[in-house]
């Protein structure tokens, strides 16, 4: 997520301004510029130093700190857990999430089926390093829960990968890199969040850290466990990757071998010089990319072992990730408007919406917060399969598109948040997306 930013036209120089906006004023000024509002490019550059947003209450109520010392393990693998605060009388215990049918209530709560039992393992002090076994357990997403004497629980989740890469022919790749972003957590007590969501000067956030929220990543609740529970409940065996298993891949030709292809299922804002040459060789060699978010491969960020550090736009690289994706991240309102997407063309995509009774002209889903339009850079080849017209105002459109390439490469982005987030609340998008993954899965 940019922050309550938009993203707007291009300057006469050619060069892209963008502004960021809080609070009460964050509304008038959106208001404003989508009315036609005369802000000047210098105020809006100014507004980019202004801090964002702080911690709620629930994210900052008390919990059993601790957080895994890798973004994944392997099957079989011993993994490091380190406590963060101190915590008497705490038992451990992992569990799998995405195949349970319990209810999540709130974003600081993590369900799953468990599979070790609860463990005993005394005091939890600062510095103190757990040693977890891993088990022969299928790829996916895990977590610890933590549970003291006094009531006070954590999470930590993990990705749990394949013994090796291409165990299952489609790869599913979680926004490690994006949840620690959002992480608000102040690690040097300096009273501010250690992430550039917190303050815009800012540009460094470190990796393997407790989240607030009581360990949730931010946003899970609603913008990636429904995905999970739809992959498990639908029968759909994946390979389930971190952003630090993405980029420890050699070679496109590595990954092509393993997997026909990779969901981007989550806000996969942030990624590396190699994770992006990775994904676009993949593409260039007929790989299969699905986005079901928004505001998808916009940052470079670099790994400094365990910090990441957010540089420069992709776009400003010249490399736009609208060459990639077929669209490129286009305004953001905070989530104050949401529309349904209206389908523009079927003839070009029968597959997809097969089964679903819609037809150009009709209307599915609820999508906004993000959202992402073709551009200069997009393939001249891109399909607009349908839109959500004017959602922030006037040419403030989300468009969803597909394209294929002369390699037989097929990608789909869904052009807003977020397909992955209501697939299960939606049947018609729950049709599309098995339509999607049934296509896309073929070689």
């Amino acid at each position: 997520m940019s922050t309550a930013t938009a993203r707007l036209n291009r300057t006469p120089g050619g060069r892209p301004f963008r502004f960021w906006l809080l609070g009460p004023a964050a509304a008038f000024a959106v208001a404003a510029l989508l009315a036609g509002g005369a802000t000047s490019p210098a105020t809006l550059s100014s507004a980019e130093e202004l801090e964002g947003r702080a911690p709620t209450a629930e994210e900052l109520q008390p919990s059993v700190e601790a957080a895994f010392q890798r973004e994944s393990y392997a099957p079989g693998s011993i993994a490091s857990l380190a406590c963060f605060n101190r915590a008497r009388g705490v038992t451990l215990q992992i569990f799998h999430t995405g195949p349970e049918h319990a209810v999540t209530v709130g974003n600081s709560e993590m369900q799953g089926i468990s599979v070790t039992a609860a463990k005993r393992i005394g005091t939890c002090t600062p510095n103190r390093i757990l040693r977890v076994a891993i088990g022969t357990w299928p790829s996916g997403v895990y977590f610890a829960r933590l549970h003291a004497a006094d009531g006070r629980t954590g999470f930590a989740p993990v990705v749990i990968t394949p013994r090796s890469l291409g165990e299952h022919r489609v790869a599913v790749v979680l926004p490690t890199m994006t949840w620690q972003a959002y992480n608000l957590r102040d690690d040097n007590g300096d009273g501010k969040g250690d992430s550039w969501y917190a303050d815009w000067n800012v540009h460094t956030a470190h990796l393997y850290r407790p989240y607030l929220d009581r360990g949730v990543p931010y946003h899970f609740r609603n913008y990636d466990l429904p995905f999970l529970h739809w992959l498990a409940w639908t029968g759909h065996t994946v390979d389930y990757l971190s952003d630090g298993d993405l980029d420890s891949v050699q070679t496109p030709q590595a990954l092509a071998r393993a997997y026909d292809l990779i969901v981007f299922p989550g806000h996969h804002e942030y990624v590396t010089t190699h994770e992006y040459a990775l994904v676009r060789g993949y593409r260039d060699l007929g790989g299969n990319l699905a986005f079901l978010s928004a505001n998808n491969f916009f940052w470079q960020t670099l790994r400094h072992g365990n910090t990441i550090e957010r540089t420069t736009q992709w776009r400003d690289l010249d490399a736009p990730e609208g060459s990639l994706l077929g669209t490129e991240y286009r305004a953001n309102d905070g989530g104050q408007h949401r529309g349904a997407w209206v389908v523009r063309d079927t003839a070009d995509a029968e597959w997809l919406f097969a089964g679903t009774n819609l037809v150009d002209g009709s209307s599915f889903g609820n999508g906004g917060i993000e959202i992402d339009a073709t551009s200069a850079a997009s393939p001249r080849n891109v399909h607009v399969l349908a839109e959500i017209p004017d959602l922030f105002g006037k040419g403030f459109t989300a468009q969803m598109t597909y394209y294929e390439t002369p390699s037989g490469a097929k990608v789909f982005a869904a052009g807003a948040f977020t397909l992955a987030g209501s697939v299960l609340s939606d049947p018609t998008v729950g049709t599309l997306v098995g339509n999607l993954l049934a296509h896309l899965s073929q070689p």
